[in-house]
């Protein structure tokens, strides 16, 4: 539990962990801030999201712009790198992702600047908005409220304003869907309503089997959570969707779950972090690997993965988890879904609220102090 600044791990013998998974009543009673509603209501969050994006005034000055940047930090920054890794293949302009006060030096009246801070107060993102707007950047504001929105509407800045009141994690569906829509209509890539359409279904038929209500025996959410109890998970991904799903994994044990987690890509990993399996056998023990995977992985990748999975062999185990879909958009979300549902899940197991981040509101008081 969380009290006073400190996180209380209580731990439970392992036959009744599955037996908690599947006490929907106790899950309920430890999720007092309700993230386990929020999840569950992932597909309607897309379907609004997608409603709002759609009616956002888009000024015809930001077509046709050389280079695009995404700013954002946090839950709200990793709209980012899934906008970059669900268009890299497609957007004949480069999109760079800026998690920080400062933005790259090309940024000027050639670049389409997309500025995301769900709460609207994150001073990284207003730091950077100010210099894009100096700059003469095109700028397009993703935002619940707050600074930002203020700022926005004085500049005559287009703003897409989102629902307030959730913790900015639990607002991807908000903070992706305006940009990957306004791309679109924007002309630099294709039209992705359709594809977020596919997605929303995909999403409301995998919540059926990962919410609370499905049983531990099939739930793969619950059985990836008891996976990773009482170890430390390492999440890899791939170039490509699973890299950015890999990510948001990693973030959402941090959050909810409060727990240690780390994440890497094949195929840069075999190129330095995989020697670390062959020395610590101590250490490899503590560690539980998950490999996301995708269809359209590299068939080098591919191998890659089965010869490294040699490799690991000291760890405590590893799970694969593939996604689900036809589309890049309904396939990475598919593995969020997943992955959020599992970090919830841990978090119970821990005997966490998956909701309170005690560490990151410390850190923003003594900023502000």
């Amino acid at each position: 539990m969380v009290s006073g600044g400190r996180v209380t791990v209580m731990t439970h013998p392992g036959p009744e962990l599955e037996l908690l998974l599947d006490d929907i009543d106790e899950m309920y009673s430890r999720d007092r801030g309700g993230m386990l509603n929020l999840a569950t209501g992932f597909s309607g969050q897309l379907q609004e999201a997608l409603m709002i994006s759609d009616t956002a005034e888009l000024p015809n000055n930001l077509r046709g712009l050389r280079n695009i940047v995404t700013v954002g930090l946090g839950g709200s920054g990793i709209s980012g790198d899934i906008i970059q890794v669900l268009i890299s293949s497609e957007a004949e302009v480069p999109l760079v992702t800026v998690k920080g006060y400062d933005l790259p030096a090309f940024v000027n009246c050639e670049t389409l600047v997309f500025v995301s801070s769900y709460s609207g107060n994150t001073e990284e993102t207003l730091s950077a908005y100010e210099t894009a707007r100096r700059r003469g950047a095109g700028i397009v504001c993703v935002t619940s409220g707050g600074k930002l929105m203020d700022a926005a509407r004085s500049d005559n800045i287009p703003v897409v304003v989102v629902p307030g009141g959730l913790p900015p994690r639990c607002a991807l569906a908000y903070l992706v869907t305006p940009i990957l829509v306004s791309l679109g209509r924007l002309g630099y890539i294709e039209d992705r309503r359709r594809a977020l359409s596919e997605a929303i279904r995909l999403i409301e038929d995998l919540t059926t089997v990962v919410c609370p209500e499905a049983p531990a025996s099939v739930n793969q959410s619950k059985r990836m959570a008891l996976a990773m109890y009482g170890k430390v998970p390492l999440i890899y991904g791939s170039t490509g969707i699973t890299s950015a799903a890999a990510l948001r994994w990693k973030t959402q044990i941090n959050e909810n779950s409060k727990a240690h987690a780390f994440c890497n890509v094949f195929p840069e990993l075999n190129h330095n972090e995989v020697v670390g399996w062959s020395a610590r056998p101590d250490i490899s023990k503590a560690m539980h690997v998950v490999i996301l995977r995708d269809k359209e992985d590299h068939p080098r990748v591919e191998r890659r993965i089965e010869a490294t999975k040699e490799l690991m062999a000291g760890a405590s185990g590893i799970s694969e988890v593939f996604s689900h879909g036809k589309t890049k958009e309904a396939r990475l979300l598919s593995l969020v879904h997943i992955g959020d549902f599992a970090s919830l899940y841990l978090a119970f197991l821990y005997n966490q609220d998956p909701k309170p981040i005690w560490a990151i509101d410390y850190l923003k008081e003594r900023l502000a102090d």
